[in-house]
């Protein structure tokens, strides 16, 4: 399979991670996934204070902790799309969820009710029961998906990502 990246957007509380979640446990089973998530609060905190990793990431250096059974980076600096990929060679789909302005396909996730300005930077919209989609003037380019149909959604991912050759 080429290596192909999709991105998931919208507003909080949306599900964005529930259904990255359940789309990555699926996914698991026949590719191998990554997952970048953007934290544009820069709230995340990967590390317990006092502990040895902890201390070496506060130094502003480009941190890398290896264990028997994963490897954790920490770094101080943004890294473009590419760059991250370059760094995550072995994937065969990649899940991103935030960073609306990152040119790949993406899904906006709403319930109760769609937030338009979405709309641009959208080719599909992942919706459940609690929205009416008929009280919106949604675009004929973007496809409507069951918020709680995963395996439809995976389909959707399928055809529409984009391979990752093709990212600048």
């Amino acid at each position: 399979m080429k290596k192909v990246a999709i991105a998931f957007t919208g507003p909080s509380g949306s599900g964005k991670t529930t259904l990255i979640e359940k789309i990555s446990k699926t996914l698991i089973k026949e590719y191998k996934v990554a997952i970048i998530k953007n934290d544009p609060k820069d709230k995340a905190s990967f590390d317990v204070e006092g502990k040895d990793s902890y201390k070496f990431s506060q130094t502003g250096a480009e941190t890398v902790v290896l264990s028997p059974t994963r490897t954790t980076y920490f770094s101080k600096h943004t890294r473009s799309l590419k760059e991250i990929i370059q760094m995550l060679s072995e994937f065969d789909i990649l899940l991103v969820e935030g960073l609306k302005t990152l040119p790949l396909p993406r899904i906006a996730i709403f319930r109760d009710s769609i937030d338009e300005s979405y709309f641009e930077s959208s080719n599909a919209i992942a919706v459940d029961k609690s929205v009416d989609i008929h009280r919106y003037n949604i675009p004929k380019n973007i496809d409507i998906l069951d918020l709680n149909n995963t395996q439809n959604i995976i389909e959707w991912i399928k055809i529409n990502a984009k391979e990752t050759k093709d990212i600048e």
